[in-house]
């Protein structure tokens, strides 16, 4: 028999963010390929392997030269005694005995009294050049093998992944970064073009999967399910093709004849950790998590409501499994006053005029004009605020 549908009272605001976060455990650290490190943080330090460079090296084309000038050519390959030299190119191997290298436009092809070729210093020569060691790259001049180059914890760029590459790794050690299926839902959704009464444009396909990434996820997929019970429990199974440790669903988070979520979610024997949060909007929003371990966020259909308890719910979670902090909330102050509310705490995206957080318009729960607009978002207590009153507030993550 499937478990029964919950019937719980609903988080606060605060208690649903911090359930989403302390419901799961850190994603273990794994190895990567250098190509595929940049954006992922790094789990454990990156050391040279070997000295960087890992030989002295010229650092100009021209020529190895020991000794004083006049020079007399030698075969590449052999140790140069005093007085002999030889042509090398930039980042070339510099032979032993070498003590420094002329640059070539430095460097001027003569005769001796013998009439036997000899390199001897042009007109382009400063004086003294070459002088010991110049023009010289020595081995370990960057860093001596075992040396720290980046510290465990940092985000890694694209000159991070360079350095670990001329530092001798093929892989790095980075920080889980969980998988995310998208499941929508809804009859009544069209995916492009103008929507015929009775029906409404999709605003998640365009625009959730990049939210999701913001906030430390990867997509791995994207499925539609239909309104009825089969198809949510085919679109919410995972599969060994494209696991997923987070499903991310939008719509039949209700209680209505065409909600199927919550049956489908007791039917697979999934435990819910959030049912209904109390807030506006973003009210009917779930958080399960079923016996293979993976969680499910359950997103309202409206598209302001989804937003909304996506930032809640599930930026927490995700935050946790790839091993960061609970996203961080600050204070703003109220820019005019607002009237107390016979329900719930309301988030209202918000705008800074002149310092002060003052709410957008636009902004129904099937709205997405004022979020458009938002600098943030802000928590406003039922007893509504005071113009100047400090609010708690949490930025969107794409300002």
């Amino acid at each position: 028999m499937p478990a029964a549908e919950p019937r719980t009272l609903p988080h606060t605001w605060e208690e649903a963010r911090a359930a989403a976060y302390n419901v799961a455990e850190p994603l273990p650290a794994h190895e990567i390929p250098l190509d595929r490190a940049a954006g992922r943080k790094l789990a454990a330090d990156i050391v040279a392997l070997h000295p960087m460079p890992h030989y002295a090296s010229s650092a100009m084309d021209g020529w190895a030269v020991a000794g004083s000038p006049p020079w007399i050519l030698t075969e590449p390959g052999r140790r140069l005694s005093p007085g002999q030299a030889v042509p090398i190119v930039t980042g070339g191997l510099l032979p032993q005995g070498a003590k420094s290298v002329l640059r070539s436009e430095a460097g001027l092809l003569s005769t001796d009294d013998d009439g036997l070729p000899v390199l001897v210093r042009g007109g382009a020569a400063r004086p003294g050049e070459p002088k010991n060691g110049q023009h010289i790259r020595p081995a370990g001049q960057e860093a001596a093998e075992g040396e720290l180059l980046v510290k465990a914890g940092v985000t890694l760029n694209p000159a991070h992944v360079s350095l670990a590459a001329l530092g001798g790794l093929d892989d790095v050690s980075v920080l889980g970064r969980p998988a995310v299926q998208l499941v929508l839902t809804g009859d009544e959704v069209v995916q492009s073009g103008i929507p015929t009464p009775g029906h409404v444009r999709d605003a998640f396909t365009p625009q959730l999967g990049g939210v999701v990434e913001l906030l430390g996820g990867r997509v791995v997929g994207l499925r539609r399910a239909a309104d009825n019970l089969e198809a949510t429990l085919e679109a919410l199974a995972d599969t060994e093709d494209n696991p997923a440790d987070v499903v991310i669903t939008t719509g039949a988070t209700g209680r209505s004849s065409a909600d199927f979520l919550r049956p489908a979610i007791a039917r697979m024997g999934g435990t819910f950790h959030i049912d209904g949060v109390a807030m506006r909007p973003g009210h009917p929003s779930l958080l399960a998590e079923f016996p293979d371990g993976r969680f499910l966020v359950g997103l309202p259909g409206n598209p302001l409501a989804a937003m909304i308890a996506l930032l809640t719910i599930g930026a927490p979670l995700l935050a946790r499994l790839g091993a960061a902090p609970l996203p961080a909330t600050f204070e703003v102050a109220c820019g005019s006053p607002i009237k107390d509310y016979h329900g719930p705490t309301r988030l209202m995206p918000y705008r800074l005029l002149y310092g002060l957080a003052s709410p957008c318009a636009n902004t129904d729960s099937a709205m997405m004009r004022g979020l458009a607009a938002a600098d943030g978002v802000m928590v406003v207590p039922p007893h509504g605020a005071k113009m100047g009153e400090a609010l708690t507030a949490f930025r969107l993550p794409w300002t």
